[in-house]
C-alpha cells in the first residue's frame, strides 16, 4: 500500500474502547434527559393551548429573587439565565475534555467535526438572511437556526428504538459540543445589553480566582460553589448573558487527572451535574419557553412571515446542507475514508437530525426579539422546524436501521462475557488490519 493511502484515516470507524465507554455514559444520560425534555415540551404546549393558559403565563411571569443584588427575575428568566447556566457549564466541561484529550485535541481529528459544525451554523444563518431579505423581514433572528439540540435529537432516536452505531452518535455529540461553543460566542458577542463595567470586571476577577484555585489544586466544593454563584450574579449584572459564566467555568475546570485522583474536577463535576442539566435544568427551561399558542392562523403565519419562515428553512434545509456539505468536503480534503460499512446516506440522516434546534434556538429567539408577538412566532417556528427535521430524520434512519442493527450487534457482542466486546479483542493482520487496529484502539 502506498504511504498516502496508509495515512488515510477512517471516518465514522469503530471508536476506541475508552472513548466508547465515555460516549455511552454521556449519551445514556442525555437520552433520558431528552425524553424528559420531550415530555416537558408537550406539557407546555398542551397547557398553553387550554382554557387554563392564563395560569401558565401567570406562573411564568412570577418574580422572585434579591432586588438589592439586581436579581429580581421572573420564573421564565430564572430558567433561561439560571438553570441553563448549568447546561452550559456541562457543555463547557465537555468541550474542554474534547480539546484536551478527545477528538478535537489534534487538527487532523478535529477538522471533520469542526468544519461540519461551522458549516452547520453558517449555512442556516445564511438561509435565514436570504429568506428575510427576499421577504422584506428583519435580520434580527439570524442566529436562531444555528444550534443543534443533542438531547432532543437523542430522544427522537430513543423513541424510534434505533441501533445507531456508537461512531455516528459520537459524531453527533461532537457536532453539538462545537455548536454549543458557537452559540455561547454568538450570545456573548451579539446579544449583550448595556455593559456594567464594574460588575463585568468583578466577574472576570472571579474567573481568575477560579482558575488559580484549579491551578494550585485547591479542592472542596465549598470554595467553588459560592464563587461560581458570585461569578454568575456579576456576569448577569454586567450585561453579558449569565450562561456565559457557566461555559467559562466549564472551560477552566481541569479534565486531566492527577496521579492521586480517581477523577479530575471536570469529570467529577460533569458526573454530578449532567443528570441535573439533562433531567431538570433543560426540561424546566422548555416547560416555560415552549408554551406557545398553536392554531391554524399561527401555523399559517410561520409560513407567510419571513422571520419564522427563515427559521424553519434554516433548521430543515440550512442545517442539512451545511453539515452534509461541510462533512463531505472536509473528508475529501483531509483524505478521510468513510467507514466501508456505512454510506454517505448515513451522514445525510445525521445532518437532518441536527436540524432539531430546540433549547438554544428558543433561548436565542427570546434574546433576538423584543416584541412578545414576534417571540411567539419565532418559538412556533423553532418547534415546527424541529418537528419537521425529526420526522424526515426518522424516515431516513429507519430506512437504514437494519444495517445499524447489524453493526450494533457486532459492536456489542461479548461471547466470553468479560465485559469488553469481542470486536475490541481481535488481532487483525496485514496492512489494512494494521490501519484498522490502530484506528480502533483494539
Amino acid at each position: 500500500m502506498r504511504d498516502g493511502q496508509r495515512e488515510r484515516s477512517v471516518f465514522l470507524g469503530l471508536l476506541p474502547w475508552p472513548e466508547r465507554v465515555r460516549v455511552a455514559r454521556a449519551l445514556r444520560t442525555e437520552t433520558v434527559g431528552g425524553l424528559v425534555l420531550l415530555a416537558a415540551a408537550v406539557v407546555a404546549l398542551v397547557w398553553a393551548n387550554t382554557p387554563w393558559s392564563g395560569t401558565y403565563e401567570d406562573i411564568r411571569d412570577v418574580h422572585f429573587g434579591i432586588p438589592a443584588l439586581g436579581l429580581d427575575l421572573s420564573v421564565g428568566h430564572w430558567t433561561s439565565d439560571g438553570l441553563l447556566s448549568v447546561f452550559f457549564l456541562v457543555a463547557g466541561i465537555e468541550l474542554k475534555r474534547e480539546l484536551v484529550v478527545g477528538e478535537l485535541r489534534t487538527p487532523a481529528t478535529a477538522a471533520l467535526p469542526v468544519v461540519a459544525a461551522l458549516c452547520g451554523m453558517v449555512v442556516p444563518a445564511a438561509v435565514y438572511l436570504a429568506t428575510t431579505t427576499i421577504g422584506g423581514g428583519s435580520a434580527q433572528g439570524w442566529a436562531v437556526p444555528m444550534a443543534t439540540d443533542i438531547a432532543f435529537a437523542l430522544a427522537v432516536l430513543a423513541v424510534l428504538s434505533t441501533h445507531l452505531p456508537s461512531a455516528l452518535r459520537a459524531f453527533l455529540l461532537t457536532l453539538a459540543v462545537v455548536d454549543d461553543l458557537g452559540a455561547i460566542l454568538v450570545i456573548a458577542v451579539f446579544f449583550t445589553s448595556d455593559l456594567n463595567l464594574p460588575a463585568l470586571a468583578g466577574a472576570v476577577a472571579g474567573l481568575v480566582v477560579f482558575y488559580l484555585l484549579q491551578r494550585f489544586r485547591v479542592r472542596g466544593w465549598w470554595w467553588y460553589v459560592p464563587l461560581g454563584l458570585v461569578i454568575w450574579a456579576l456576569m448577569y449584572n454586567g450585561g453579558v448573558h449569565a450562561t456565559v459564566a457557566g461555559v467559562a467555568m466549564g472551560l477552566i475546570l481541569r479534565t486531566v487527572r492527577d496521579e492521586d485522583e480517581d477523577a479530575s474536577p471536570g469529570e467529577w463535576t460533569e458526573h454530578l451535574l449532567r443528570p441535573v442539566s439533562a433531567g431538570v435544568a433543560v426540561p424546566l427551561f422548555a416547560l416555560f419557553a415552549a408554551g406557545v399558542s398553536v392554531s391554524t392562523e399561527a401555523v399559517g403565519e410561520v409560513f407567510t412571515r419571513p422571520e419564522p419562515l427563515g427559521v424553519v428553512l434554516g433548521l430543515v434545509v440550512g442545517k442539512t446542507v451545511g453539515i452534509f456539505a461541510g462533512t463531505y468536503l472536509a473528508a475529501r480534503f483531509t483524505r478521510a475514508r468513510l467507514n466501508p460499512d456505512l454510506a454517505w446516506a448515513d451522514v445525510l440522516a445525521l445532518a437532518v437530525l441536527a436540524g432539531i434546534g430546540f433549547t438554544v434556538a428558543l433561548l436565542i429567539g427570546e434574546l433576538a426579539f423584543t416584541d412578545p408577538a414576534d417571540v411567539e412566532h419565532i418559538k412556533a417556528a423553532v418547534l415546527l422546524g424541529s418537528l419537521i427535521a425529526a420526522a424526515v430524520a426518522a424516515l431516513l434512519v429507519k430506512r437504514r436501521n437494519g444495517i445499524y442493527r447489524r453493526l450494533w450487534e457486532a459492536e456489542t457482542r461479548d461471547e466470553d462475557a468479560d465485559g469488553i466486546p469481542d470486536i475490541y479483542q481481535r488481532t487483525v493482520s496485514g496492512p489494512e488490519g494494521g490501519e484498522g487496529t490502530s484506528r480502533n484502539g483494539a
